[in-house]
């Protein structure tokens, strides 16, 4: 199992709709809005990276409202 963390910037006032559409996304475990210079944090599971890799770019990146992402990869989970 691979897992990441996704650091989202949204566009401008986009936040909640932004929230609403990531949350739906298979393989989204958890999204919440954030403060500071990222807008949204979302922790995405999958079987491998190939699988986590579609996630974030076809499905998350994809959605016209985000702006950018910076993607983090658990190394070592708990």
């Amino acid at each position: 199992m691979m897992s990441s963390y996704i650091l989202i910037k949204t566009e401008l006032g986009m936040e909640s709709d932004a929230l609403t559409k990531v949350r739906k996304i298979k393989g989204v475990k958890s999204a919440h809005t954030v403060t500071g210079p990222y807008d949204m944090i979302v922790y995405v599971e999958e079987e491998n990276l190939d699988k986590l890799g579609k996630t974030v770019i076809s499905k998350i990146q994809n959605l016209k409202m985000i702006r950018d992402t910076m993607t983090c990869i658990v190394l070592e989970p708990i």
